[in-house]
């Protein structure tokens, strides 16, 4: 794991979001993707990071006193400059993934964004992508070892 490096496992060229990507907008991109963090980019410089926690905590309580029109029109207006994270905890491409997994459990965090030479978004890299490379690892050992009785 010491020598496994961050670009060979991070998921390249994720889904980004303006800052002006309303929550509605967000949830329906993480849901068709099947992902939970959405960098949020403007001219190609990381801003902040919204994860599906975020917008889910942005959503309206069931205890509301809201009409469903009013609930959804206020959430429409809500975007994600309101309500993503700041600084951004973020990793290099040519670093291992044991740096990456150490900074995760420093920051107690699910996952990196990952940026290339001139600070632009090139990938993301997370737990799953942790437990992938691991997995795989462990299951080429175990065939080199029995291949090689």
């Amino acid at each position: 794991m010491k020598t496994q490096l961050v670009k060979d496992w991070m998921t390249k060229d994720p889904v980004v979001v303006e800052p002006t990507t309303t929550v509605p907008e967000a949830h329906a991109l993480m849901t068709r993707y099947r992902i939970r963090r959405l960098p949020v980019v403007s001219d190609g410089k990381l801003l902040g990071i919204v994860t599906l926690g975020d917008v889910r905590g942005a959503e309206p309580s069931e205890a509301t006193s809201l009409s469903i029109f009013e609930l959804n029109y206020l959430l429409s207006k809500l975007t994600l400059d309101r309500i993503m994270t700041k600084p951004v905890a973020t990793i290099r491409p040519d670093e291992t993934v044991f740096d990456a997994a150490r900074l995760m459990l420093q920051k107690k965090i699910g996952g990196l964004v990952v940026l290339g030479d001139a600070g632009e978004v090139v990938g993301v890299v997370t737990e799953s992508d942790i437990f992938r490379m691991i997995v795989r690892i462990w299951e080429q050992e175990a065939e080199e070892a029995l291949t090689g009785l």
